[in-house]
């Protein structure tokens, strides 16, 4: 997927999606999914104008919503589809009014990586400051949708803000965008179980260790991926070698404790067959731990990880960090983990 900060160099034209997308949980994905039937329509058209050799898996144009004068250029009568892009605010909004550096869901390598899977093509990453703040809605519609990414069509969540102030709703930017021709759907907020589903709410349940309510707002388990890199072996000595996960430091983590986990990577377990563990994430008060670590124990493996990029997906709280009287004690605890990770994950 293409990842890009200036918007010179976007490919163009666009079916745009716009947002923050932090988590890219389940609410994030109804409002990209527009956009994603839309430019699957006009690529079918395109293909259905080359030889029929050539015509595999489309969807039928007698079947799309979009008009092949959509897609066709007005100089050259050449057909070419819009980008499957979304559109994000690089720093956060929050950060640049704050000075806060925020906690992502979605480090910058996980938002794409998540992106990539569900078909978008193209990441423009706004870079928010002073000047994008200021734009008005009209400004930002003229400006950054249709002079700059050339904008066929627009996605956006029913309480989306934008121009400067937030001034802009949702309803603005389909009045102001239809001046252009620019069609703009509002997409209603998902729900599960009765409950909106927002980063602010997985947020919510990861810091209260609720996993499964995380994940179920999300649609997949959430994710750490890091580098893992040497700790002080102590886990080895015990019987229970460690592997310590350095992750990016935007990364937000949640409570503090032990995980059911399963992890995979190039040389261990994949995304359809992770390998089982447990996950401690806290200071190792025991052993007078002064500095946050996140280490985790693989079920039935040995081997060298250090340097490899691994991915560890959280499934289940296991309790909270706590403090032992001795080092068998905390063995005999982590016995005791394994078994609750071994009968959780169905190892």
């Amino acid at each position: 997927m293409r990842v890009i900060s200036s918007l010179d160099t976007a490919l163009t034209p666009t079916a745009v999606a716009l947002g923050n997308f932090d988590g890219i949980h389940l609410g994030h994905q109804k409002v990209i999914a527009p956009i994603l039937r839309e430019s699957i329509a006009a690529k079918a058209i395109a293909i259905e104008s080359q030889p029929v050799v050539d015509r595999q898996n489309v969807i039928p144009s007698s079947s799309l919503s979009i008009p092949k004068e959509k897609i066709e250029s007005p100089v050259d009568g050449k057909i070419s589809y819009p980008y499957i892009t979304v559109a994000t605010f690089d720093p956060h909004p929050r950060e640049f009014f704050s000075g806060v550096a925020c906690k992502l869901l979605t480090p910058r390598a996980e938002k794409v990586e998540q992106l990539n899977r569900i078909g978008v093509e193209q990441l423009v990453l706004l870079p928010f400051d002073r000047e994008l703040a200021a734009l008005t809605p009209k400004q930002f519609v003229e400006t950054i949708l249709v002079r700059q990414l050339r904008v066929q069509q627009v996605s956006v969540g029913e309480d989306f803000r934008f121009g400067h102030r937030r001034a802009g709703t949702a309803g603005d930017l389909r009045e102001i965008a239809s001046n252009y021709g620019v069609e703009v759907t509002i997409v209603s907020l998902k729900t599960s179980e009765g409950e909106r589903i927002s980063s602010s709410a997985i947020r919510q349940a990861l810091e209260q260790g609720e996993i499964n309510q995380a994940n179920r707002l999300l649609g997949r388990p959430y994710t750490l991926t890091g580098v893992v890199v040497k700790g002080q072996g102590l886990g080895r000595t015990i019987g229970f070698p460690t592997a310590n996960l350095q992750l990016p430091p935007e990364k937000f983590l949640p409570k503090q404790g032990v995980y059911c986990v399963r992890v995979w990577g190039t040389s261990i377990g994949s995304p359809a067959s992770p390998m089982s563990g447990v996950m401690n994430i806290g200071e190792r008060p025991t052993v007078n731990g002064s500095s946050l670590t996140v280490e985790f124990h693989l079920l039935d493996w040995l081997g060298d990880l250090y340097g490899q990029t691994l991915t560890v997906n959280l499934e289940k709280f296991l309790r909270p960090e706590q403090k032992f009287a001795s080092l068998d004690a905390l063995k005999n605890q982590i016995q005791t983990d394994c078994l609750a990770a071994r009968t959780f994950l169905g190892n």
